[in-house]
């Protein structure tokens, strides 16, 4: 088992095994063959990289009871839930790092929003998985902020600004192979402040539902992702926040926004 991240190293970008708050550099790469080298580093001296850029950027919505019953109040609607294991997909350029800023577009309105996810990713080729073998293709788990400008969501024909403007897709710190899905609960706090607190596992569709529909019909690839959607209702976030997302037994993923001008 081991703890896995992507960083710079003199401008070039190296995966990194951690150990005792260092990185040790390797050559090659964690799905595949690797060697350590001699290169050590401490976990503050380093420029974090998302963990992973993956072949696939696959994304779950709307996954979360909790989520769907609140939001539709809001929206003054009867909740409606997925009948089944449907999946998206999101675009590798919204993806930046740990401590990178979320970039809120000029022309982007207040509800301006995160959401915090496990990301699950994939280490093993794999096609046609069952429910028992379905999580052998998985290597570890990330934590992402699905960053989501709402105006533009309900006004736009698809996702493709809304969800996947520049640094919309924080992903990180790092991988963390060894973990308890059941035991897991993730924690948003906004500048200090915790505005949602749930347990990660209580989805309507889980890992292994995702997995087995995926592989019916797509072959997953090592380094693929799989973002698994967020619950409670999200709060607007604006320039100089910070959103600290923590998934018990992975980490904290910071990012703080910063308002682009015109």
């Amino acid at each position: 088992m081991a703890k896995w991240c992507r960083f710079n190293v003199d401008g070039q970008a190296s995966f990194g095994m951690i150990e005792e708050k260092r990185v040790i550099a390797i050559h090659g790469y964690p799905f595949g063959t690797y060697e350590r080298t001699n290169q050590s580093f401490e976990l503050t001296d380093i420029q974090f990289l998302p963990p992973v850029i993956p072949p696939t950027f696959y994304c779950v919505g709307i996954n979360y009871k909790d989520h769907i019953i609140q939001m539709a109040a809001l929206r003054g609607k009867k909740p409606v839930f997925p009948p089944k294991a449907d999946i998206g997909y999101r675009a590798n350029s919204a993806l930046c790092a740990h401590g990178d800023p979320i970039l809120k577009p000029a022309n982007s309105t207040d509800a301006f929003q995160y959401e915090g996810e496990l990301v699950v990713v994939f280490g093993k080729q794999a096609k046609h998985l069952t429910y028992d073998n379905a999580l052998d293709c998985v290597f570890g788990y990330t934590i992402g902020n699905d960053v989501s400008e709402r105006t533009w969501q309900a006004e736009d024909r698809t996702l493709w600004r809304a969800k996947n403007s520049d640094s919309f897709k924080p992903m990180g710190p790092w991988i963390e192979t060894d973990v308890n899905l059941d035991e897991m609960m993730t924690t948003i706090a906004v500048n200090g402040t915790v505005h949602t607190k749930f347990a990660t596992s209580n989805m309507i569709f889980g890992i292994r539902d995702y997995i087995v529909e995926i592989t019916k019909y797509m072959t997953i690839q090592p380094g693929d992702v799989m973002w698994m959607g967020t619950d409670g209702v999200p709060s607007n976030i604006k320039h100089g926040d910070q959103v600290d997302i923590t998934i018990s037994g992975i980490g904290t993923l910071s990012n703080t926004v910063v308002q682009l001008s015109a």
